[in-house]
């Protein structure tokens, strides 16, 4: 099937997007709305233009479109920008938020799309796993609940931060793989990635209890360099 792949340069869209071409699916987009302001319902906001980079180390084309992410609007924004794929489906990288399902489920509706979520109603931990396990390179870059720091910005998801996380779900019931905006990450490296993205610059934005490793400057370099 012809697919479009709603990408943020996240874990969950990338490991949505490895899902979508084990299957067999002939991805011919990748789909990213970039919001103008940071509390966006639906999409995701630091970092975004990076995005770019993610696409081309995929080798697959990128249409993107802004929106001012006002709730519901953004959804038409998101809409306007999917008619202009020739696609039979969309794939999203939801795992248990209605909001978002729902949302896009009606969209495809509309669209005469086939909605198409690999990682729906999928146990949270055993998806955190597989992003270790497959050697996805993702790291954290915002945090907004209870029991982050500064210190967990940058750090890659490993082992040791799955089991960190764990812990934080335990104490404050945040979700595990963040679905809830408790944290975002940014994917440097996967499998199906033939270059990789390399930050070169960052700096973090700080406000109060929540913040965001803001990237200034980022290439993609070959997977044999350092």
């Amino acid at each position: 099937m012809d697919v479009a792949v709603l990408v943020s340069g996240g874990k969950d869209s990338a490991l949505a997007l490895y899902r979508a071409l084990k299957r067999g699916h002939n991805v011919k987009y990748l789909v990213t709305i970039v919001p103008q302001r940071p509390d966006s319902w639906m999409f995701h906001y630091p970092n975004i233009q990076l995005t770019s980079l993610f696409a081309e180390a995929s080798g697959i084309h990128l249409v993107k479109a802004e929106t001012k992410g006002e709730k519901e609007t953004e959804l038409v924004d998101l809409e306007n920008l999917l008619q202009t794929v020739d696609v039979d489906g969309v794939v999203s990288g939801a795992i248990s938020s209605q909001y978002q399902k729902t949302r896009i489920d009606k969209i495809c509706e509309k669209l005469d799309f086939t909605s198409i979520t690999p990682l729906w109603q999928e146990d949270p931990l055993k998806l955190l796993n597989e992003v270790v396990a497959l050697k996805f390179h993702a790291i954290i870059t915002g945090v907004y609940a209870h029991g982050f720091d500064q210190k967990w910005l940058g750090r890659a998801i490993n082992p040791k931060v799955v089991e960190d996380l764990k812990e934080l779900n335990a104490k404050f019931q945040t979700s595990i793989v963040g679905e809830g905006g408790e944290y975002e990450t940014l994917v440097l490296d996967t499998p199906f990635f033939k270059k990789k993205i390399q930050i070169n610059k960052a700096r973090i934005v700080w406000q109060g209890s929540s913040g965001y490793l803001l990237v200034e400057d980022a290439r993609l370099c070959e997977k044999t360099d350092p």
